[in-house]
């Protein structure tokens, strides 16, 4: 969702500043891009190994807030050509789960900006037992399509989500942001989703399966 669907990342980032800044503790840039993508537990764990004195659920308790605030604020930053994706997908039969680290209301708050219909299923990461770069959270969004991982392709923004997706089985597509995903395991790296619709990616999905079953030496996936 962040930094794939909409560019939320400015949000989490000034949410983060914040928090270190009242305790006089600097974020790193190295620190900065582990977070993107990282599930909120593993982030707010983090930033008590920094010294920040809270507890996990108060650290995620004041992020969430901040971003909803700030989502709510003002227009919302639709990353280029995901939500004509999505129309596309709807209007071909191609059901959508979104599957993101962001907690629960955090992605009600996003969808509810979308027509209605975008998304068939929802996964927060409050939802999951284990957070990315498990492949828990996709199997999951499978799961509530109620189709196999395998018949999914997967759009992600950063390289624990690509991890993630492609540990699960589903053809794992990355479009980078704000971070290099070279260096992620990947069927292919897009460099925007500006001008793809359901037809393209429908065709794409289908030669990267292709690719990625020839890759074996038996020919299975």
């Amino acid at each position: 969702m962040d930094g794939t669907l909409i560019d939320s990342e400015p949000l989490w980032l000034e949410a983060e500043l914040v928090m270190l800044a009242r305790y006089d503790i600097e974020l790193t840039d190295e620190v900065k891009h582990w977070l993107v993508g990282s599930g909120l537990r593993a982030a707010a764990a983090r930033f008590q190994e920094l010294g920040v004195p809270m507890s996990s659920d108060e650290i995620i308790a004041e992020w969430r807030d901040a971003v909803i605030a700030g989502l709510l604020k003002g227009e919302p930053a639709w990353r280029p050509g995901a939500v004509e994706l999505l129309a596309s997908l709807e209007t071909a039969g191609i059901p959508s789960a979104l599957v993101t680290m962001a907690v629960r209301p955090i992605a009600d708050a996003v969808v509810g900006m979308l027509p209605a219909g975008s998304f068939k299923a929802i996964i927060g990461g409050d939802e999951v037992a284990k957070e990315k770069p498990d492949p828990d959270p996709y199997l999951r969004g499978a799961a509530m399509l109620g189709v196999p991982i395998e018949h999914c392709v997967a759009i992600e923004d950063s390289p624990t989500g690509l991890r993630s997706a492609h540990a699960a089985g589903a053809v794992a597509i990355g479009v980078p942001n704000l971070i290099d995903l070279s260096q992620a395991p990947s069927h292919a790296l897009w460099p925007t989703l500006a001008g793809i619709d359901a037809t393209i990616l429908s065709q794409r999905f289908t030669q990267l399966r292709g690719d990625a079953r020839s890759s074996q030496p038996d020919g299975s996936k």
